[in-house]
């Protein structure tokens, strides 16, 4: 079974490494994401930061929308966190953007974890 955007995502994933190597862990989220955005720039990856997505009730369009940290290739959402774990809220969050995006791939990035950083793949 093939995983969904592997290639585009592996590419994601090198970029989030390269800014951990670079970084380490300690900073606030909005350095990650400048950094990040940086590094995706650098390697060429498409990517689009905060981009308004719009939501919709039942069919009716809302006037919330939805600001993922960013959104690469058109597809995958990367959600950043600089905390000391990923935790349940974390992951259900990403889990309610792609549902209500209907895009089918999430990178939850977490920056402040140490000694490592942590990465999870949510596919809905």
């Amino acid at each position: 079974m093939a995983l969904v955007y592997e290639k585009e995502s592996y590419a994601i994933r090198g970029a989030c490494f390269e800014v951990y190597k670079e970084k380490g862990n300690g900073f606030l989220e909005a350095v990650y994401q400048e950094c990040l955005g940086l590094e995706f720039g650098f390697q060429g990856i498409d990517f689009k930061e905060k981009p308004a997505l719009k939501l919709d009730y039942k069919g009716h369009p809302l006037e919330q929308s939805y600001e993922p940290d960013f959104l690469c290739f058109e597809n995958i959402i990367v959600e950043i966190k600089a905390a000391k774990a990923l935790c349940n809220e974390h992951r259900a969050q990403l889990h309610n953007y792609l549902k209500a995006t209907d895009l089918k791939l999430g990178l939850l990035v977490n920056f402040g974890h140490h000694p490592k950083l942590e990465i999870e793949r949510i596919v809905y």
